[in-house]
């Protein structure tokens, strides 16, 4: 089986980090299937929602530290020799994933165990619900191997007191599943054995009832919103419903209103 597993179910994306004697560790044959793996459900109109998780004990522990070791022993001419040293870009490749998570305009969930390290934070705070298992631990350890984190500053600052994520960037110290699930890092903290249970309970009584054109917009709202004052935010907002205006799912969601019953949503 490969680094990754994808596989599409009943209008699920399942995205599978399948490296698990490694912590689901990223190099850049994983990053390369993750990214193809997202942008295929991105693209897909038989996906409505997309699932991210980790085979194994852990979630991700971030991008491998053996590929990170071999950049930094190869040779690299400096300055002297009249060459700018060009250095390690560390995680180049991964760190797109966090952009492409937050705009794929359709619903991500992450379902955490265990260790969600470095890059496996950031893959995790990319997505738009987190649930964890108890024994989910989440921390960006980079400062004490000397990297600086992306993740970190980029994803994690935006979503709790900066005082608080600095200070955990700083120290490398994780969150636990309580202080992540009071700090809203998480939305929902599960029994260990029950995650992917309670995670396909979310998806399938929660969120797939529900029509799936209008869950992207009103994502790709909220994510533009974030450079965009409330007038530009409500623009957008009508320009885009005015393109599904017209379509089945709007008629069928305020039929099964006025009939009392379940709408039957097709996603046009």
């Amino acid at each position: 089986m490969g680094k990754v597993l994808y596989k599409i179910k009943d209008r699920v994306a399942y995205i599978t980090l399948n490296r698990p004697k490694k912590g689901n560790a990223i190099d850049d044959d994983t990053s390369e299937k993750l990214n193809e793996a997202l942008s295929d459900a991105g693209h897909n109109d038989d996906v409505w929602v997309i699932l991210l998780s980790g085979k194994g004990k852990d979630f991700c522990t971030g991008y491998d530290l053996n590929i990170i070791e071999k950049l930094l022993s190869k040779p690299g001419k400096s300055k002297a020799e009249g060459h700018d040293k060009q250095g390690v870009d560390i995680e180049t490749s991964a760190e797109l994933l966090y952009e492409l998570l937050q705009t794929t305009w359709k619903p991500t969930i992450a379902a955490i165990q265990g260790n969600c390290l470095a890059q496996g934070a950031g893959l995790a705070c990319a997505c738009d619900i987190r649930i964890a298992a108890d024994n989910a631990v989440i921390g960006w350890p980079q400062a004490r191997l000397g990297i600086p984190s992306t993740s970190g500053p980029c994803v994690l600052a935006t979503q709790i007191p900066l005082n608080l994520a600095l200070e955990h960037m700083y120290t490398g110290e994780p969150f636990n599943s309580e202080q992540a699930l009071r700090l809203n890092i998480y939305n929902y903290v599960v029994p260990a054995d029950s995650l992917m249970e309670e995670t396909e309970r979310l998806i399938r009584s929660r969120i797939l009832i529900n029509a799936p054109l209008a869950m992207r917009i009103m994502k790709e709202v909220a994510v533009r919103r974030q450079a965009m004052c409330t007038t530009d935010a409500v623009m957008l907002t009508r320009k885009l419903r005015s393109l599904i205006s017209e379509g089945y799912d709007i008629r069928e969601g305020l039929a099964a209103f006025k009939e009392k019953r379940q709408p039957k949503f097709k996603g046009n």
